[in-house]
């Protein structure tokens, strides 16, 4: 299935990221995945971003669903003990990936080099805690970047309520150095206002994590982060 039609690609994405949280892991994570496949024919382009360990099993459960992997490293088929090989990735049905996330940052080396191993129409998505992380990234040319000051990741305030300007001004700048280039934000994203305040402020979606993936009501903030893009 492809998530890059006109019509999805018009859509504000809201991707998703499980991390290691036991709430999206295994079992969970495919339940999760379930949950966020009723929303696909919504107002948004909806976006799990699972475990190299749950892409195949989530991938199954939730056929209509994006998925993206976590990580990927730029290295082939071989000796590379360890490492997340991105051939494999897709094999197992993986339609996109994230890069240098604050939990597991990497050079600018290696996103380049692994911008050059992926098929062109595959999304890759940069993560930059600032505004020239985010300029380094846009001159590789990732899909997308999202910016995410770290120290608001998994707080309660969102980015766009503490730091609303390094949103607008990430979009400013990277338009500049490469207008192909589409901007998520994350950290603290929580709910539906988020979500308005971050397309208001120029991003074309948001990447979050603990909002969705904590939440006691899966269902109820999943419909909530939409609510506001009908």
């Amino acid at each position: 299935m492809r998530f890059d039609s006109p019509k999805d690609m018009n859509k504000p994405l809201i991707v998703v990221n499980f991390k290691t949280y036991a709430s999206a892991s295994g079992q969970t994570a495919e339940d999760l995945a379930m949950a966020m496949e009723a929303h696909c024919n919504g107002p948004a382009r909806m976006v799990a971003v699972v475990s190299a360990f749950d892409l195949e099993a989530v991938r199954r459960v939730a056929p209509k669903l994006e998925v993206w992997t976590q990580h990927l490293d730029p290295v082939g088929q071989g000796g590379f003990t360890g490492w997340l090989e991105p051939q494999t990735a897709l094999h197992r049905g993986a339609h996109g990936t994230i890069i240098n996330h604050a939990e597991h940052k990497v050079s600018m080396e290696h996103v380049a080099s692994l911008k050059q191993q992926l098929p062109s129409d595959f999304p890759m998505c940069g993560c930059a805690a600032d505004v020239d992380e985010a300029k380094s990234l846009a001159e590789i040319g990732p899909t997308f970047i999202a910016v995410e000051p770290p120290e608001l990741i998994g707080g309660d305030i969102s980015v766009t309520t503490a730091d609303p300007a390094i949103v607008s001004d990430t979009v400013a700048v990277v338009q500049a150095v490469n207008s192909n280039v589409r901007v998520l934000c994350g950290a603290g994203v929580k709910n539906g206002a988020d979500v308005a305040k971050a397309v208001e402020l120029g991003a074309e979606g948001v990447l979050l994590a603990s909002g969705v993936t904590k939440a006691s009501d899966v269902k109820a903030v999943l419909a909530d982060l939409v609510a506001s893009l009908e």
